[in-house]
């Protein structure tokens, strides 16, 4: 006998697709009101303990959640993603610059104000450093992005921005269970009616379709264009496209196993060198701001950013046809370039601002790419499944109320401690000190403790701040920042601890990134013996004379030119006996005639020139040479 408990488990384990959801559940759905919202991540399933921590209203964390940016994660795979995503980044480098953090929709929207979007984890080594650049333009606008807008009294707005799920509850479920669909895929019409939400998504339903066979016929599959949506991504150079499905395909596996899976009708990638390296932004928005440069990049980039519009129009009016029967389209294109290239005037465009279909993807993205598109395909049409108590959410709805109510009432204004005379000097004493260690100041160094009777062992102030709870005195902070020289003269002539422990019971020497830095403690060993500290307690390794660590320096330099000088004459060897076949090959050819009288081709000349040059020249050469064709595409391009 199959139970209603049987059904509703067989349900949970299955992945509910919002266009095919099994009968017996369209059935018994209905709708949750409005003030009945449900906030929970993406997916996240809250179990009963996790429900009593939200009466609690602590925020406790798990293996798989972040408590910087207070998320929560399925599995570790998407913890692992976060980790490597924009959000996250932005607020470790928020923290450590004492500023406050950013919720995942108050970073999107900060984003959003950007010229160009900040590409996510799966960008290269060169675009990380544009992100570098743009994390930091928004770094400085976060006194202005972080504050709530005051209202007339000067409280804070209270956001009116809807949320982003629906929630609806079916009899077959358990009380405490929820299934939450994406606002975004209904129709404004559809969404204006909470009360038909239901029916509107019976009517999503569609008939899956069988996969292609041999024959190349789709069993299944109707004469008329199957309902579809467009989506697409710009930013940072990267253009991403693609027409799916809604109606899932089925793929028979081995063992007659059916799996559905997304039907792709259309899809498409661009990406050209745009953003300025290390500051991040879009040429054109920089020359807007401090007019044209006038470089070899600069022209190359604005080369680029007229060659990818080009691309992506030419694109959009191939596909017109598709995307004016797409039911709905999702853009994320942030940035006046970005947006003026997709929603710009121009005879023939496809996408228009005020087309009611239009949407945003109402979660965190990541850079422009096939895969990245479809992953957010999946998490649109996904139903969100939560389990939580109603009495445990009310009771925390009821606190927040009380809370709110206390935040409200006026409170008599409190007084800042004062901070005593000592503390004070300390935290002057901790500027200076950490100025000089991060310029490797070691005269200055030696002078200012010297002067200012203060021991190398000088704890920095305030202690509580995160710089100072992982490096805490001159020599961890030396230490951590791979300076040899400094740490030896810590040691050697400044007389600093090694001993000293860390807010993490680290030693100095743990915090070592290189082997040099590692080397100075163990010269430093060496020279001031074992007596002079408990350098077993410090976890410094065994102890090693400098003469050792030079010779070991000069092995390793003779060594590395020895493999170079091979390398070079093993490369000379492979370009004589290239060059000798390619000249008895030019001997055939001209019939006996004289070598001289051969003109050489174009990449014979550039392989001569760059001959006995190291990589690196190579590579600079080819650059420059590179730059000077692409100025003289450029001109040709403004002549016509």
């Amino acid at each position: 006998m199959v139970t209603e408990s049987h059904i509703a488990e067989e349900l949970l384990k299955r992945s509910l697709y919002v266009y095919d959801l099994p009968q017996e559940l369209l059935v018994t759905l209905s709708t949750k009101s409005e003030d009945h919202t449900i906030t929970t991540p993406d997916n996240e399933v809250i179990t009963p303990e996790r429900s009593e921590e939200i009466t609690q209203g602590y925020a406790i964390a798990t293996s798989t959640s972040c408590a910087l940016c207070n998320v929560s994660f399925l599995n570790v795979q998407g913890q692992r993603d976060h980790v490597r995503s924009d959000h996250h980044r932005y607020n470790l480098k928020a923290q450590l610059r004492g500023n406050a953090t950013l919720s995942e929709v108050q970073f999107n929207n900060a984003v959003g104000e950007m010229d160009e979007s900040i590409s996510g984890s799966e960008s290269s080594s060169e675009e990380d450093e544009d992100n570098a650049g743009q994390l930091t333009a928004l770094l400085k606008r976060q006194a202005k992005i972080s504050q709530p807008a005051e209202g007339e009294d000067g409280s804070p707005k209270k956001s009116t921005g809807k949320h982003p799920l629906f929630w609806f509850s079916s009899s077959l479920l358990p009380s405490n269970t929820s299934l939450g669909v994406y606002r975004a895929i209904f129709s404004d019409t559809e969404q204006e009616e909470p009360r038909y939400l239901v029916d509107s998504l019976r009517k999503k339903q569609l008939p899956p379709v069988i996969a292609q066979q041999n024959n190349g016929q789709a069993q299944g599959a109707s004469t008329s264009p199957s309902p579809h949506v467009f989506m697409c991504m710009i930013g940072g150079g990267h253009f991403a496209a693609m027409l799916v499905s809604l109606a899932p395909e089925i793929h028979r596996k081995q063992g007659g196993v059916e799996e559905r899976q997304a039907r792709v009708i259309a899809h498409k990638s661009f990406h050209r060198y745009t953003t300025r390296r290390k500051q991040g932004g879009s040429q054109s928005a920089s020359d807007a701001a401090r007019g044209a440069a006038h470089s070899a990049g600069s022209s190359l980039r604005r080369y680029n950013e007229a060659a990818l519009e080009k691309e992506i129009r030419e694109l959009l009016s191939d596909w017109k046809k598709l995307i004016d029967d797409a039911q709905l389209l999702f853009v994320r294109a942030t940035g006046s370039t970005n947006r003026r290239i997709l929603f710009g005037q121009y005879d023939g465009q496809v996408l228009k601002q005020n087309d009611p279909r239009l949407r945003g993807f109402p979660f965190s993205t990541r850079r422009a790419t096939q895969g990245e598109l479809m992953r957010c395909f999946k998490e649109l049409t996904r139903v969100k499944v939560s389990q939580i108590d109603e009495a445990a959410l009310a009771a925390a709805e009821a606190k927040q109320r009380e809370e709110a109510t206390k935040s409200s009432t006026p409170r008599p204004q409190q007084q800042r401690p004062k901070v005593s005379k000592e503390e004070e000097e300390a935290m002057l004493h901790t500027t200076q000190i950490q100025a000089l260690i991060r310029r490797s100041k070691i005269p200055a160094l030696t002078s200012y403790l010297s002067k200012n009777s203060i021991p190398a062992s000088f704890t920095f102030r305030p202690s509580d701040s995160q710089q100072n709870f992982r490096c805490p005195t001159a020599l961890h902070l030396a230490s951590n920042l791979n300076s040899p020289a400094m740490v030896s003269a810590l040691l050697t002539k400044m007389e600093a601890d090694p001993t000293a422990m860390n807010g993490e019971g680290k030693t100095p020497f743990e915090l070592a990134g290189d082997r040099a830095t590692r080397d100075a403690f163990r010269v430093a060993r060496h020279e001031l013996g074992e007596s002079k500290w408990d350098w077993d307690a410090a976890k410094v390794s065994s102890a090693i004379s400098k003469t050792e660590v030079d010779g070991r320096a000069e092995r390793e330099r003779k060594a590395a030119a020895e493999a170079e000088t091979n390398r070079r004459k093993a490369e000379l060897d492979r370009l004589k006996k290239e060059d000798a076949a390619k000249e008895a090959l030019q001997a055939k050819r001209a019939g006996g005639r004289a070598l001289g009288s051969v003109e050489k081709t174009a990449s014979e000349k550039r392989e001569e020139e760059m001959r006995g040059m190291t990589p690196e020249m190579r590579m600079r050469l080819e650059r420059e040479r590179r730059a000077r064709a692409a100025e003289e595409r450029f001109r040709r391009m403004q002549g016509k």
